[in-house]
């Protein structure tokens, strides 16, 4: 009798529930436990195959009837930030950004919370406490990182004891292939900025300076709105049931 190796992951299907971008339709995940040392080898199989990391789970929909999540990556190198994305860059030209270790924060948790309540107050995370930010961050058996935006400090120089305002926020794995952006948060009240995109924006640029030829932005869903900025970062690759197509 064989055995497969601890290390070999094991998958489970969800119950329905509602689905959180269609009205009115179902959704099913398959997911399976990212854990052991072959954790991060097997967390870049899976996101090549379409499957996004939550903590220590990695997951990808099965809905027995919709296909309507399409996991999608940019392509780093061939990308060229249009008019309005240039107009981004300059308009946060003034921020600092660091790469941290994923290690959290009573800082970036009030920002955090900021986000919730007023972006997604009725969303599925507008309930996490401290603890449950603290294990969105830590628990990971990946390499993952916290990068930070802030605004300049208002002393004479920047330094740990005056880093600026924090802007911004994004918990970010580093895969074999590219940068896979877990989730990112930021300052509400700055619109004008659009920090979600610049957030985007660095993430290219970064990809680039790690010699990584994509950046896996999680899925589009068609018809939905909030899905919908994912299409202006072109080109970019989705994949289909026959592999991962380029959209330019």
């Amino acid at each position: 009798m064989t055995t497969q190796p601890r290390d070999t992951p094991q998958f489970y299907l969800t119950a329905p529930s509602a689905c959180p971008y269609l009205p009115g339709r179902e959704e099913r995940k398959v997911f399976t436990h990212l854990v052991g040392k072959r954790a991060a080898e097997i967390n870049d199989i899976l996101t090549q195959g379409g499957f996004r990391r939550s903590q220590t789970i990695a997951y990808r929909p099965a809905c027995e009837t919709c296909r309507a999540c399409i996991s999608v990556r940019i392509v780093v190198d061939e990308f060229s930030p249009s008019r309005s994305f240039r107009r981004i860059l300059a308009a946060n030209s003034d921020l600092t950004t660091e790469v941290r270790s994923a290690t959290p924060t009573s800082e970036q948790y009030s920002l955090f919370r900021q986000y919730l309540d007023t972006r997604h107050a009725d969303g599925g995370m507008a309930d996490m406490t401290v603890l449950d930010y603290a294990m969105m961050v830590e628990d990971s058996h990946v390499t993952t990182r916290l990068i930070e935006y802030r605004k300049p400090g208002t002393g004479p120089y920047l330094d740990r004891a005056n880093p600026g305002e924090l802007m911004g926020v994004a918990l970010t794995d580093i895969l074999a292939d590219g940068l896979s952006m877990v989730y990112s948060f930021y300052a509400p009240e700055e619109g004008s900025r659009s920090l979600g995109s610049y957030i985007i924006l660095d993430h290219i640029a970064k990809a680039r300076e790690f010699g990584l030829p994509y950046v896996y932005l999680g899925y589009w869903v068609e018809g939905s709105r909030k899905m919908h900025y994912k299409t202006r970062f072109r080109p970019q690759e989705r994949l289909l049931p026959h592999g991962w197509s380029r959209v330019d």
